[in-house]
């Protein structure tokens, strides 16, 4: 599940995490990663968490009270889940 997004050519669509965790909810799922954060930011811009770290944790949380049943798979680089 996308949970981020940043930039100026950022287009509509893009879902931060309370929108993310609104759809896992409405689907009903079992699992959800979320994606689109921590992955990079560019050299010599001040380092902005809530746009790049952050989103994935936010999604985590809002998961927790919107879909309690919904496992949230939190993968770092190189990391992979079997569902």
């Amino acid at each position: 599940m996308p949970v981020g997004g940043w930039g100026p050519t950022l287009g509509e669509g893009h879902l931060d995490a309370e929108q993310a965790a609104d759809a896992v909810r409405r689907t009903h799922t079992a699992d959800a990663v979320p994606v689109h954060w921590g992955t990079w930011w560019p050299i010599g811009l001040r380092q902005r968490p809530e746009l790049i770290d952050l989103p994935a944790e936010a999604f985590a949380e809002y998961i927790a009270r919107v879909a309690p049943t919904t496992r949230v798979h939190l993968l770092r680089h190189g990391q992979s889940v079997s569902l």
